[in-house]
C-alpha cells in the first residue's frame, strides 16, 4: 500500500515538474515566422528589403539585457526594425520598464526602429516618460505621422498612428483610428508610393483594406493566448471568443496584413501552443520574379 502511495506521489510530482516545463517553454522559448510581401508598387531597390516586427513586449525579459531576443533579431540582418505596440504593461513600474528600454537601446545598434504604442502604453499612465526615453535612445516613435525610407533614390512611406484608446475625441475604436490614418497621410497621395501602416489593432483590418495600404504591421490579439493546432487562437483583446484575426498574414486585393503574436502577457499570464513570435517579413518587388 505504502509503495502504491509512493509510486503515486511520484507520477503526480512528475508530471507536475513536465507541466511547469511545458508552460516555461511556451512562455519563453523564441520562435521565429517568415512572410514574404510580393508587390509590382514596390521600387526595385527594396526588392529583397527585410522587415523585423516585434509587438506586445508588456515589459517581459528575455534573458539579460534581452540577450536571447537580441540575438534573435540580429540573426535576421534586417533593414529596419517596428515595433508595434505594448511596449510595457499597463501595471509597468520603473523597474519593468527598464526592461524594455534596454531591449530598444539594443535595436537601435541593429537597425533604424520605428515605434507606435498600443492600449497599454495609455492605461500605464507612463507615456510621456516613456516617449521621451524612447527619443533619447533614437527610437523613431511615430504617433499619426508619416516617415521616409529611402534605399538609394526610392522611396516608401511608413504611416504609424496611436492606439484609439488615447481618443481625443467621443469617437469608436474605428473613428478615431480613422481620424488617426487621415492625419498622418492628408499630404500624401495613396497612388504616390508602396505604404506601410504601422497600426496596434488587427481587428480594423477593414478601415485599413479601405485606404488600400499595401502592408499592415499589427500585434494586440497575442496569438488568441491559447492556440488549437489547426484551429487557431481562443480569445483575443477586442474580438472576444474564437477571434478572426490572431496571427500570420491576412490579405484583401493589395493589401496584406501581418499580424504578430507577440512576446509577452498581460491579463493571462500564459501561452498554450503559442510561443513568443519575432516576424520576419521580405518585401519583394513583382517584376523581379518570386
Amino acid at each position: 500500500m505504502k509503495n502504491k502511495v509512493r509510486i503515486r506521489s511520484i507520477l503526480l510530482l512528475g508530471g507536475l515538474l513536465l507541466f511547469i516545463v511545458y508552460f516555461y517553454f511556451q512562455n519563453n522559448s523564441l520562435v521565429t515566422s517568415e512572410f514574404s510581401v510580393h508587390s509590382d508598387r514596390l521600387p526595385k531597390s527594396f526588392h529583397g528589403y527585410t522587415i523585423v516586427q516585434l509587438s506586445d513586449l508588456h515589459s517581459k525579459s528575455f534573458g539579460e539585457e534581452q540577450v536571447r531576443l537580441v540575438h534573435k533579431v540580429e540573426s535576421q540582418q534586417p533593414d529596419l526594425i517596428v515595433f508595434t505596440g505594448d511596449l510595457i504593461d499597463s501595471k509597468s513600474d520603473e523597474e519593468d520598464m527598464e526592461h524594455s528600454l534596454i531591449l530598444m537601446e539594443e535595436l537601435v545598434q541593429i537597425a533604424p526602429v520605428y515605434y507606435v504604442t498600443g492600449n497599454h502604453e495609455w492605461r500605464s499612465g507612463r507615456f510621456q516618460l516613456l516617449e521621451e526615453n524612447l527619443k533619447d535612445i533614437g527610437v523613431h516613435v511615430i504617433r499619426n505621422t508619416i516617415s521616409e525610407i529611402a534605399v538609394g533614390k526610392d522611396v516608401i512611406h511608413l504611416i504609424g498612428i496611436d492606439d484609439p484608446v488615447n481618443k481625443e475625441e467621443v469617437n469608436t475604436d474605428k473613428a478615431q483610428a480613422e481620424v488617426n490614418i487621415q492625419r498622418a497621410i492628408e499630404n500624401v497621395e495613396k497612388e504616390a508610393s508602396f505604404r506601410i501602416l504601422l497600426s496596434h489593432r488587427p481587428e480594423l483590418f477593414p478601415l485599413y483594406k479601405e485606404y488600400e495600404f499595401d502592408v499592415v504591421f499589427s500585434g494586440h490579439a497575442h496569438g488568441g493566448q491559447f492556440r488549437i493546432p489547426f484551429f487557431g487562437g481562443i480569445i483575443a483583446p477586442n474580438q472576444g471568443l474564437l477571434p478572426f484575426y490572431t496571427s500570420g498574414s491576412y490579405h484583401h486585393e493589395n493589401t496584406t496584413m501581418i499580424v504578430n503574436r507577440g512576446l509577452g502577457n498581460s491579463i493571462i499570464p500564459i501561452r498554450i501552443f503559442n510561443r513568443p513570435e519575432v516576424m520576419v517579413v521580405k518585401l519583394l518587388a513583382k517584376e523581379n520574379g518570386r
